[in-house]
């Protein structure tokens, strides 16, 4: 075999190699010989199939295995030649070229490589902020609100008509256009009207029933709801009323604080107010860096460092997001891709910046984490499953095995991993403007 190899930039290696038909064709018979051994065919006894009928009957397959060796042998010396370690490696190779000639194969093959970024001076990618203090007002209102939570509830009086910020049982049953949809009804349905777990249209309907009462009425849900089946909808409810009580809220004082905090020796009102406090403040600056600038931050990142990409990752992650874009298509979108084929290539390539854009975002963000020493384990990876397994009724194992059997687990890590990394760079930033 003739080998020659050359890094095209600093992600993107090219394999060039001439093997000679001589050495495909060994390796062909070595792979018959392979597949006699274990082949069973009428009339002959197993392992003793003469090699011609293996040829002819499993000339497919042969030529496919012989195929795949000879690019392993290719890539394994190229890689050797180029002296990469196996980490160095991004992506599978493309195979370029693969022709046969008079006498021997030409073959190139693609090779990605881990970029190279320089993260000196990343500091000034960091947006500089602060979060604004807690007053007195806001733990006040905490205060209150925490002893809302700790309220009890005792039935209410025979005759007792709802209102507002009593707890009421009730079963109810919605129709849209006269058919029930995802989530119509529930029994026992346990609120506290006015407090807003369901839409206040519906809330204010109860106001002014009694124990017993049964009472229909529509409810027009808004534009922006977040079901779509039932955005900008008109359903009809039918409710009944089995349970009203009422709240008891407890005074604050030094048995309320006893309760809250019940591992502390000696606590006291000013120790829970500090508590609240801490709270807000920690709920602010998640409010922030979500909503503001854990998003700014990648995208400083993003336009200040620039570094090849390696050209395997990104055509792969094309075809990736290209099947993922099919599979939200109607079916009347799909034939009519089906009918010029020139389209899909024409909706691959209307991906491509964004592609490069995220794969971009994803080597900052690794080698980022691998400088600070960011990891998450597989054991969090499963945990996040669940939880969004248990906030969306699935079952975790089928969410899970969903996961893996479409490799899909690898972008949830690479997910964790991105937040605990912006969250650490932010803080230290935050530590600095506190300092």
């Amino acid at each position: 075999m003739v080998l020659e190899t050359k890094k095209l930039d600093g992600a993107n290696a090219r394999v060039y190699a001439k093997s000679s038909l001589e050495d495909f064709q060994q390796r062909a018979q070595k792979i018959a010989k392979r597949i006699a051994q274990k082949t069973k065919i009428d009339g002959f006894r197993r392992g003793k199939v003469p090699i011609d009928i293996i040829n002819q009957r499993y000339q497919a397959q042969i030529q496919e295995e012989s195929q795949k060796e000879l690019l392993d042998s290719v890539l394994k010396a190229g890689v050797e030649e180029l002296k990469l370690a196996p980490h160095e490696m991004m992506g599978n190779p493309a195979i370029i070229k693969f022709e046969k000639q008079d006498q021997h194969f030409d073959i190139e093959l693609n090779i990605g490589l881990r970029p190279q970024i320089d993260l000196s001076g990343i500091e000034t990618c960091i947006p500089s902020f602060s979060v604004e203090a807690i007053t007195p007002e806001q733990v006040e209102e905490r205060l209150k609100q925490l002893a809302k939570e700790k309220s009890t509830f005792s039935d209410a009086p025979e005759h007792t008509k709802i209102s507002e910020g009593q707890g009421v049982v009730l079963d109810f049953e919605g129709l849209l256009e006269g058919k029930p949809f995802d989530g119509n009804s529930a029994k026992d349905f346990a609120l506290i009207v006015g407090e807003g777990r369901l839409l206040k249209d519906f809330e204010d309907q109860l106001i002014g029933m009694q124990v017993g009462e049964e009472k229909s009425f529509s409810v027009h849900f808004p534009k922006d709801y977040a079901s779509a089946a039932l955005a900008d909808k008109e359903v009809v409810f039918r409710v009944k009323i089995h349970k009203i009580q009422n709240r008891e809220i407890p005074a604050i004082d030094e048995e309320f604080v006893k309760t809250v905090l019940n591992q502390e020796k000696e606590p006291t009102l000013d120790m829970l107010k500090e508590r609240l406090k801490d709270q807000l403040f920690m709920e602010a600056k998640i409010k922030l860096y979500n909503q503001e600038l854990k998003d700014q931050l990648v995208e400083n990142l993003e336009k200040a460092l620039n570094f090849d990409l390696p050209h395997t990752v990104v055509e792969q992650e094309m075809d990736l997001v290209l099947r993922q874009s099919l599979q939200s298509m109607s079916k009347e979108e799909i034939e009519e891709l089906q009918k010029d084929p020139s389209k899909v290539q024409e909706k691959r390539e209307s991906l491509r910046e964004r592609v490069l854009k995220s794969v971009k975002v994803t080597f900052i963000i690794d080698a980022l984490a691998r400088q600070e020493d960011i990891q998450v384990d597989d054991k969090e990876v499963f945990q996040t499953l669940y939880y969004e397994a248990m906030m969306t009724n699935q079952n975790p194992q089928k969410l899970i095995e969903h996961y893996e059997k479409n490799f899909m687990l690898p972008a949830v890590k690479m997910t964790l991993i991105e937040d605990r990394l912006l969250t650490f760079l932010l803080d230290r930033q935050l530590a600095k403007a506190q300092a």
